[in-house]
């Protein structure tokens, strides 16, 4: 299958393009930079240096590649999370109006399948500590949050409802891996290495993992399988903070996190990002494992922090 990938030097976008040309797939990836281009040609796909931004641009990169099929993994992340900053204003801005230049080129180069990432820990934190696809999403977050969720949202509309595309909504997990926060390197990694990142109050908010390798193999899965709409790609065990945190620190050789009272927390981290650590929902994979066909090959951050940072 012609693949197109916009997004394609990532940190999800390296390892998918390396499966998809594994699978037989010819690819053409997209990136804003000269010298990731070259490493994708090196990887043995075509490549194109484009902006979501240029419509002009993208219509007719896409074009170009005659794709059947493209895939949405473009983000706009910050090499650092930074609570008390507004970390997610360039990545929404992507989700709107690149969203609406890829489906648009998408549909104009007669591409019949749209794949795009989304979020896991979006849902509305009441009720059930571990949610389906039908589960209702937190729009109504407060701060800069809500910006951020809304976007998601807005961007889930606009794949999933184009006009001549199957569009297949893939809400990601947080992830771990090489190029990630949570990599060997990363910045949230050497917070937690440097015992900055705590557990904060009872540390009750649930995360749902995911290994960029597992994403992109979904994103693989969900080219062939799949009727159009929204599916958790997540591993297999939802976990609170105060259980996953301390298993983290020990696959990086540090102590074990310290923990602090909520309102101190709120002092120096805001409100938004302690209720993130309180209240988030975790994501059920039991409809991506069904229809998709897909299973992680890292079925538990249990083990797979340890595999990732060796």
């Amino acid at each position: 299958m012609r693949v197109f990938v916009a997004g394609a030097s990532g940190a999800i976008g390296t390892p998918l393009v390396r499966q998809l040309l594994a699978a037989g797939h010819e690819v053409t990836g997209m990136t804003r930079r000269p010298e990731r281009a070259e490493r994708l040609r090196e990887a043995g796909a075509e490549a194109v240096v484009c902006d979501a931004f240029d419509a002009a641009g993208l219509t007719a990169a896409v074009a170009a590649a005659r794709p059947e099929a493209v895939l949405h993994v473009l983000t706009a992340l910050p090499p650092k999370l930074q609570p008390r900053r507004d970390w997610t204003a360039a990545t929404s801005r992507l989700r709107i109006e690149g969203t609406r230049n890829l489906v648009a080129a998408a549909r104009a180069a007669g591409a019949r399948r749209l794949v795009a990432e989304s979020i896991a820990f979006l849902y509305r934190p009441e009720g059930d500590w571990v949610k389906d696809e039908e589960a209702p999403v937190f729009a109504d977050a407060p701060g800069h949050f809500g910006d951020a969720y809304r976007a998601v949202v807005e961007m889930e509309r606009q794949a999933t409802g184009a006009e001549g595309l199957a569009g297949v909504v893939l809400r990601c997990g947080f992830l771990y891996g090489p190029g990630t926060w949570y990599g060997r390197g990363g910045s949230e990694a050497e917070n937690v290495a440097k015992r900055r990142t705590p557990v904060v109050g009872a540390g009750t908010g649930t995360f749902s993992w995911a290994h960029v390798d597992d994403v992109a193999a979904a994103f693989v899965a969900a080219l062939e399988h799949g009727a159009p709409g929204v599916y958790n790609v997540v591993d297999d065990e939802p976990a609170p903070m105060h259980e996953w945190l301390p298993v983290y620190a020990a696959a990086l050789g540090a102590k074990p996190p310290r923990s602090v009272p909520t309102w101190l927390a709120k002092l120096v981290a805001g409100s938004p990002t302690v209720r993130l650590a309180l209240e988030t929902r975790g994501a059920s994979n039991a409809k991506a494992k069904r229809e998709l066909g897909w299973q992680p090959a890292h079925p538990s951050w249990r083990q797979g922090f340890a595999a990732s940072l060796r």
